[in-house]
C-alpha cells in the first residue's frame, strides 16, 4: 500500500480530510501546524505548514521524516483565467515564482533572463497516469508573496507570465519536492477570481469542499 503526504498552508483547507480519515492531534508543533498521523490509516499523513513559500520550504525540510509515495499540496487559489469556474478543482503542472526577478525603472526583468543559474519555475511529478488527475483541467500557476488586488499589477502579471492561477505555496512546495523520491502533485480549487479585492465574490468553503472531496477520494483509489 503507498504511503502518501498530504501537505496544506492552513488547517481549514484541510479539516475535511482529517476528518475524514481520522487523524490525531499531531506529533509536533501544535494544533494548527505540525505533523498529523492517522489513527485509522498510519498509512497517510498531513504536514499542515502555515501560509506562504518560507514556511512550506521549511516544515517540508524539517519534517520529511520518510520516503512517501505521493506527496500532494492541496489548496485553493485565486485563478486568472476566467474559464476556471469557482469550486473548480484544478492540477497545477507548473509553478513560477513571479516576483524573482528584478526591477529596471518601470520595466520588470524575469529571473531567467539575470543569468544567475537556476530556475524559479517548477513543475509537477507522476511517474504512471491516474484517471482522477488526467481528468483535471491543467494550469499555469504563480507563487506570490503578495496575492495580486490591483487592476495595473494584475495586467502586468498576466502579459508577463500568463498564469492560470496564483498561491502563496506551490512553488516551494514543488523545488521542496525535486530532491525527494516520491511522485508530487499540487491540487487547488478556485475560491475567487484575481482581480481588485471583494470577498463577497469570493467562495471558500465551496473551494475546501470540491478539493477535499476529490483528495479523499484520490487517496482512498490509490490505497486500493
Amino acid at each position: 500500500m503507498p504511503k502518501i503526504l498530504i501537505v496544506a498552508a492552513t488547517r481549514q483547507e484541510i479539516e475535511p480530510f482529517l476528518t475524514s480519515f481520522k487523524f490525531e492531534i499531531p506529533i509536533a508543533i501544535g494544533r494548527n501546524v505540525g505533523f498529523f498521523t492517522s489513527g485509522s490509516n498510519p498509512q497517510v499523513s498531513v504536514l499542515i505548514t502555515g501560509v506562504g513559500m518560507v514556511n512550506t520550504a521549511y516544515f517540508l525540510g524539517r519534517y520529511f521524516l520518510s520516503a512517501f509515495n505521493f506527496t500532494i499540496n492541496v489548496g485553493i487559489c485565486g485563478a486568472f483565467n476566467k474559464n476556471l469556474k469557482i469550486g473548480e478543482v484544478v492540477n497545477v503542472v507548473e509553478d513560477t515564482i513571479s516576483e524573482m526577478g528584478a526591477e529596471d525603472g518601470a520595466d520588470f526583468i524575469k529571473y531567467a533572463d539575470l543569468n544567475l543559474g537556476g530556475t524559479n519555475s517548477f513543475a509537477y511529478r507522476l511517474d504512471d497516469e491516474i484517471d482522477a488527475i488526467d481528468e483535471l483541467k491543467k494550469v499555469r500557476s504563480i507563487t506570490v508573496n503578495t496575492v495580486h488586488g490591483n487592476t495595473e499589477s494584475i495586467n502586468k502579471t498576466v502579459k508577463l507570465f500568463n498564469p492560470d492561477i496564483e498561491s502563496m505555496e506551490g512553488a516551494a512546495f514543488f523545488r521542496a519536492c525535486e530532491n525527494l523520491p516520491s511522485d508530487c502533485l499540487q491540487i487547488r480549487a478556485v475560491s475567487n477570481y484575481v482581480e481588485k479585492r471583494d470577498k463577497s465574490k469570493w467562495d471558500i468553503p465551496l473551494a475546501i469542499k470540491n478539493v477535499n472531496e476529490f483528495v479523499i477520494k484520490l487517496v482512498e483509489d490509490l490505497q486500493k
